[in-house]
C-alpha cells in the first residue's frame, strides 16, 4: 500500500509539472547591444520598465507562465484568438507600484486604472517582425481601448542616430531602448532578432549576508554581500533608499543591480542597487 502511495504522489507531481510547463509561454529575450550591430537593420522603441506580459489563449501570463489576475474590464477587450507580447507599464520609474499592482492575487481596481499594456510584438512563426509590427498596431486600433497601446518602432540608420535617440529618451526618465530586428522571425529563447540598450549594465545576484552601515547609516544596513551565478562574490553598498536601508532584501533574495564594466577578476564596478527580483 505504501508503495502505491509513493507512486502516486510521483504521479501527481509529474502531472502537476506538465501542467505548469505547458503553460510557459514561447518568448523572445534580448542580448545587450555591443558595437557593431547593422543598426539599419532594426525597428527601435523605448525599452518599457514594467511587468512583461503575454497574452495567449485569453490568459494573461507572466513571462515564467504565472497567470497575472487583472480586473474583467481590462481584459475583456482582447480577441482570445489573438497572442500578444508586451509590458504592464504606468510610468517611468514605477517599477515597484508596477509589480505590486499587477502581480497581486487580487486586483485593485483604482491601482489598475493607471496600468497600460503597452504591445510590442503579436507573436507567430509566419511573419518577419516588421509585418507583425503592422498587425498589432492595427489590431489596437481597431479595438480603441485607452489602457491597450501599441509601442511604436522607429527605423534607424546609424550608430549615432542610435546614441541620440538612448541619452534623449534616458533625460526624460526611460530605461533605455529596444531594438527589433526588421526581417527576423518569431523564435524562443535569447537571439540577437531583440537587442537592449542601457546607458549601463545591469545583472542579478543572490544576497547572502549584511555589512553593517557606519555614520549616516549607522544602525542601518550599509552593504549587501552578495553572490553571482558564476560564483563571483562581492558587495553592493549604494542606490538604497532609508527605508531599503532599515528593511534590507532578505538573505536568498536576488536582486539587480547595475554596473560599469568588470574588474580583472569579473567583479562588477561601481555595482549598485536597482530593485529585488519580481516573483513571477
Amino acid at each position: 500500500m505504501n508503495k502505491i502511495k509513493i507512486v502516486c504522489a510521483y504521479l501527481y507531481f509529474f502531472l502537476c509539472q506538465c501542467v505548469i510547463a505547458s503553460e510557459q509561454p514561447d518568448i523572445q529575450r534580448a542580448i545587450v547591444y555591443s558595437d557593431g550591430l547593422p543598426v539599419s537593420e532594426y525597428l527601435v522603441s523605448e525599452k518599457y520598465d514594467g511587468v512583461r506580459a503575454i497574452w495567449k489563449d485569453g490568459k494573461l501570463l507572466t513571462k515564467t507562465g504565472k497567470r497575472i489576475v487583472a480586473p474583467t474590464w481590462f481584459t475583456e477587450v482582447l480577441p482570445k484568438d489573438i497572442w500578444l507580447d508586451g509590458e504592464l507599464w504606468s510610468g517611468r520609474n514605477e517599477f515597484e507600484f508596477i509589480q505590486s499592482t499587477v502581480l497581486s492575487q487580487t486586483p485593485n481596481n483604482k491601482k489598475w486604472q493607471r496600468i497600460r499594456y503597452k504591445i510590442f510584438d503579436a507573436p507567430n512563426y509566419t511573419q518577419a517582425f516588421f509585418l507583425r509590427a503592422q498587425e498589432y498596431t492595427n489590431l489596437i486600433e481597431r479595438i480603441n481601448a485607452r489602457h491597450i497601446q501599441a509601442v511604436n518602432q522607429l527605423p534607424m540608420f546609424s550608430r549615432n542616430e542610435l546614441m541620440l535617440m538612448l541619452n534623449e529618451y534616458v533625460e526624460q526618465g526611460a530605461e533605455g531602448l529596444i531594438l527589433h530586428k526588421k526581417e527576423a522571425f518569431f523564435r524562443d529563447g535569447r537571439s540577437d532578432s531583440i537587442v537592449k540598450l542601457k546607458p549601463y549594465m545591469d545583472a542579478e545576484a543572490k544576497v547572502i549576508g549584511y555589512v553593517a552601515g557606519k555614520g549616516r547609516n549607522l544602525g542601518k544596513m550599509g552593504s549587501l554581500i552578495v553572490q553571482m551565478a558564476s560564483g563571483v562574490v562581492f558587495k553592493v553598498g549604494s542606490g538604497f533608499t532609508d527605508s531599503e536601508r532599515d528593511n534590507p532584501p532578505q538573505i536568498g533574495e536576488t536582486i539587480t543591480f547595475k554596473y560599469h564594466g568588470v574588474t580583472k577578476n569579473a567583479v562588477p564596478k561601481f555595482a549598485s542597487f536597482l530593485r529585488i527580483r519580481e516573483t513571477e
